[in-house]
This record gives C-alpha cells, sequence and structure tokens, in this order.
C-alpha cells in the first residue's frame, strides 16, 4: 500500500507565520543596511554583466523559441485554475516574494508532470513504473537507460526517512484511529436528517485493511455511480490494465465490402487533435492509403457491431448521460463538443460513427455507398486499425469524470472476456464472478450494469472500502488506477468544485448521485498521515445538495481527525 504524504506542513503552518512576523522587522533594517553597499556593488559589476547579457542572449532565444509551444499548452492548462485564485488588493514586497516563489515551485512541478509522467496516450508512466518495481526489491531502473549499474535496482529510500525531515522522526507516527475516536467523531454527522432515512458507513486501515469503523456496514443499498469502481476492479482483472480496444476495417475478398468493424472502444474519436485516444481520422487515411494499393477508389460500406448482444438502450431509457450501448460510436455519440457530463445523443452511435468515417474516407479520395449494418465474416482482410490507450487510461478517465459510457463498455468487454454474453445481465454477472474470485465480501450485491444508472443495483459499505483496500495491495499492480482515477478533492473530476474550504487534496473520492440516494466512497488521510478507505451510503434522501453537503463534512472530519 502507498503510503501518502504527511500533514507536517499543515501542523507547521502556525509556526512558519509566527516565525515570518518575527523576522520581517530585522528583515526591514538589513535592507536599509545594505542598500548602500548593494548600489556601489551594482554599478561595479554593470558593465560585466551587460557584456554578458549580450553573450548569452543567443542562445536564450533559441531556447525560448524552442519551449514556447510547451509553454502555451501549460499555460492555456493552467488558465482555469489560475482564473479561479483572488487576487488581493494590496501585496507587500515580501508577500510578492513568496507568492513569486510559490509560482516558480508550481510552474516547475507543471512542466515535470506535463514532460515526464506521461506517456503519448496519457498513461501515467510512474504509477507502471512503481507497479513493476514492486515484484523487485527496488526501484524501476526504465530499462537501464537511467545510467545506474548493471543488475537489480538499488532500494529506493523509504517514505519515513523522506517524511521525518519534514516534522519529526519516523517513530512520531501514532497507532491508527480507534473505533471510539471514530465514533465520536462521524456518529453526530452521520445522524444528520439530511442523509436520508438508510445508511451505511465503513472506514478501514487501508494499509491492514482493518476496519476501524462500521455502522451498517453489510445493508445493500443502491450504490449509484460508485458502482464504476467495483467495474473497474472487475475490468482491469478479467482484462489486465495494458489491455486495448481496437477497431479496425476490414474488406470482403469476393464482394469488395469495406466492413468498420466495432471492438466496443467508447473513447474512438472523431476530432481533429485526438489527444492520444484512437482516431477515427487516422483509420480512414489508413484504409484510404491500403485501398489505393490495391487500385480501389469506390467501396461498398458497411459496419459491423456484432461485438455486442442485447438491448443497445439502457433501462433508464433515453437520457442525456448515457449513449445507447453499442460496439461502435464516436465521441460518444455526443450532439456537441463536450467530453464529459451530460449531453444529448445521436440515437444511432454506429451509423453516425459510419457516416464520419466515409466523410473521412471521401476526403482522401476513396468513395462510398451510404452505410448499413452487416458482419464482417472470418474471410475478410483488416485493412487497418486503431486502438485506445490502455485498460488503465479508460478507467481512471471513467472515474474522474464519472464517465457511464465507458462504464458500460468495461462491463461488457468483462462479459467477453469471461465468457458471458455481452448484454446487460451477462455484464453484472460477470463483474459479480471477478469480484468473487478476488474473494471480495459479495453478500447483498447485486449488478445490473457498468454505471451504477440502474437501481436495482445494490452494493454494501464493506464491499466498497474492500474493493478501494485490494486496489491499492501491491499483489494487485493492475488495479493502481483504481485508485489514481479517483477524482481528488477541489481539484479534478466530479470534485472539482467541491472541498474548496476544507479536505482540498486530501480527499480522493468516486461521487454518486440518483434521486434521493447520495454515495461517496474513497480514500483519505488523516491528521497523523493514516491512509484510511471509507465508504458512505445514503438513502431516501430529499434534497441533493444538503446530503452532498453533509458528506463531504464527513470526509472532511475524517482528514482532521486523529480519532485515538
Amino acid at each position: 500500500m502507498v503510503v501518502p504524504e504527511l500533514r507536517s506542513w499543515r501542523a507547521a503552518r502556525p509556526r512558519a507565520a509566527r516565525i515570518a512576523n518575527a523576522v520581517r522587522p530585522r528583515l526591514a533594517r538589513a535592507k536599509d543596511a545594505v542598500r548602500p553597499p548593494v548600489a556601489r556593488a551594482a554599478n561595479a559589476v554593470r558593465p560585466g554583466v551587460a557584456r554578458a547579457a549580450n553573450a548569452l542572449r543567443p542562445p536564450l532565444e533559441r531556447a525560448a523559441t524552442a519551449a514556447k509551444p510547451q509553454v502555451v499548452r501549460l499555460a492555456r492548462a493552467a488558465g482555469p485554475q489560475l482564473a479561479r485564485i483572488p487576487r488581493p488588493k494590496t501585496v507587500k514586497t515580501w508577500q510578492y516574494t513568496a507568492t513569486a516563489a510559490t509560482a516558480g515551485l508550481a510552474l516547475a512541478a507543471s512542466v515535470v508532470t506535463a514532460a515526464g509522467p506521461w506517456d503519448s496516450t496519457g498513461q501515467r508512466t510512474a504509477e507502471r513504473d512503481r507497479a513493476v518495481a514492486m515484484e523487485r526489491t527496488g526501484g524501476a531502473d526504465h530499462d537501464g537507460a537511467s545510467g545506474t549499474a548493471a543488475g537489480a535496482p538499488r532500494p529506493a529510500p523509504s517514505a519515513a526517512s523522506v517524511l521525518a525531515a519534514l516534522g519529526g522522526g519516523a517513530d512520531t507516527v501514532t497507532s491508527a484511529p480507534t473505533g471510539q475516536g471514530l465514533s465520536a467523531v462521524l456518529g453526530p454527522l452521520l445522524k444528520d436528517a439530511a442523509l436520508g432515512t438508510r445508511r451505511g458507513a465503513v472506514v478501514v486501515d487501508a494499509a491492514s485493511g482493518r476496519r476501524l469503523y462500521g455502522t451498517g456496514a453489510d445493508v445493500p443499498l443502491t450504490p449509484a455511480s460508485t458502482t464504476k469502481i467495483a467495474t473497474a476492479v472487475a475490468a482491469l482483472t478479467a482484462l489486465g490494465a495494458d489491455h486495448r480496444l481496437t477497431t479496425r476495417a476490414a474488406l470482403e475478398p469476393d464482394t469488395g465490402e469495406l466492413v468498420l468493424v466495432g471492438g466496443g472502444d467508447p473513447t474512438l474519436t472523431a476530432r481533429q487533435d485526438a489527444e492520444g485516444w484512437a482516431s477515427l481520422r487516422t483509420l480512414a487515411d489508413r484504409t484510404a492509403a491500403a485501398l489505393k494499393k490495391r487500385g480501389l477508389h469506390k467501396v461498398t460500406l458497411s459496419y459491423d457491431t456484432t461485438l455486442y448482444a442485447g438491448p443497445r438502450l439502457h433501462p433508464i431509457g433515453v437520457n442525456e448521460n448515457l449513449a445507447p450501448v453499442t460496439a461502435l460510436m464516436a465521441d460518444e455519440a455526443r450532439t456537441d463538443d463536450s467530453a464529459s457530463g451530460p449531453a444529448l445523443r445521436v440515437s444511432d452511435p454506429e451509423a453516425d460513427a459510419t457516416r464520419r468515417f466515409a466523410a473521412f474516407l471521401k476526403a482522401d479520395g476513396i468513395r462510398t455507398t451510404a452505410p448499413g449494418p452487416s458482419k464482417a465474416t472470418n474471410r475478410a482482410e483488416s485493412l487497418a486499425t486503431v486502438s485506445s490507450p490502455p485498460l488503465s487510461a479508460l478507467v481512471e478517465r471513467m472515474l474522474t469524470n464519472s464517465d457511464n459510457d465507458i462504464a458500460e463498455a468495461l462491463a461488457r468487454q468483462t462479459a467477453l472476456a469471461s465468457g458471458e454474453r455481452a448484454d446487460f445481465d451477462g455484464a453484472g454477472k460477470a463483474v459479480a464472478d471477478r469480484l468473487k474470485q478476488l474473494g471480495l465480501p459479495l453478500k447483498g450485491a447485486r449488478f445490473h450494469d457498468g454505471s451504477g444508472l440502474d437501481r436495482a443495483d445494490r452494493l454494501t459499505a464493506n464491499l466498497l472500502t474492500a474493493l478501494l483496500v485490494t486496489a491499492g495491495d501491491r499483489s494487485h499492480p493492475d488495479l493502481r488506477t483504481v485508485l489514481t482515477g479517483l477524482p481528488v478533492a477541489g481539484f479534478t473530476g466530479t470534485l472539482t468544485s467541491r472541498y474548496t474550504d476544507g479536505a482540498a487534496g486530501i480527499v480522493r473520492a468516486k461521487t454518486g448521485t440518483l434521486s434521493g440516494v447520495n454515495t461517496l466512497a474513497g480514500t483519505v488521510v488523516d491528521q497523523d498521515g493514516h491512509l484510511l478507505a471509507f465508504a458512505f451510503l445514503t438513502a431516501g434522501t430529499t434534497d441533493p445538495g444538503l446530503a452532498q453537503s453533509a458528506l463531504d463534512r464527513t470526509a472532511t472530519a475524517l482528514a482532521g481527525c486523529g480519532c485515538h
């Protein structure tokens, strides 16, 4: 289990403020004392500085030109967050210095994040390196390219020695919270009338898996979108973190029919900038090139969605939160430019995607007939393919944005990998079977879909925390993205606008909301640096806003709790 950063800085903040207030007058006096000699020194070195500046200007200009695209992308990415930061009316010199230093550190961290830990598909490579390293005694060696000595890499320093420098020795970490201490803090909060008529709550020590607190722990309740945690664990278990979903164009040798074969990739995109996802434009370009090599400039075009079976429409009916479930769609069948959240969807995603494919082929000099449904035979020759990023990246996107389309696709992919029929019933059975194989507590659990939109789904708080603990277990490295994909309070996904004045950055959790249902499950670091897994499920709520605020207060209380 990964031990996250302790909250030593938060504890040290009052002392830092007192020290700053104490030294400020002395700094002012020192400034007045050193100003004359500094001025004389500046006058003395100014000619040399001018010559050095002239010598450095050409290489600096070249470096600035080379870095400009990265800086522009960084500025665009950081713009919305910077815009939300309130501007003080007056800024003193020492405040400006501290702010500039902080901004410089943030910029450096942003550049490292943009350039280093991500590969071209958006995969968090540091997480994969860690998973690989767990199989050895030391850290990842990056395939020997790091310049280290041959053989097994040397063990990385433990977290304890790093944290000791922040606020004391490693032996200062106290024991985990007690049930009595947690009851005293959480009990009153969970009695809030805003949380409805039924509720279940569990808090677990994520390092040991030991339950620290529970009430209604085994009561099956409607989980809403926290169901996606179970879907993610099942899909990663069935398919592996590196699995990719492939869309292909196949040519029938006898009829010359071109078939666009859906592989169930819900992230296939027709946008100009695919941003690392599988591109329908790229598939068309490759297909056109292959057709021209065969002397073909006009083809009969069809599409194949037979990978999935059963009803395409979710039991909730037509809904802006979910497209018809099909093995072939582009941009989740959205009718606008959005990439997440509710949006109007086209009623025939497969036909819509194929029409876009035909338009791209036409731009490449290939004419097609109006597309219709078909099925590629075993004799069909694959002309071109495009594949999704690894399944781990799809899981992260699903959890961060609470993406229902990805959730239903992953449930069906789990069914296919398990030999079940790829429909709602087969997917539900496959998910349950995979979780049973992991030894998870499934008593009372019911899976009717992968997204949690079906009100007939049932999960317990005990199962949700067990899923989170299992995802962090080093014996299951493929499951790690279940934790890294959880929205970060106050920063990402469905928690972006929550916890802004509470436990921002400390709580990571999956939300769930249906009419009369509010849930929250994730991880939090408490006052003593312990990583806790928690799950709160409520039913019979009447005001979703009040219920959401009550759940946030409960999770925030965990973050500020020593609870001994």
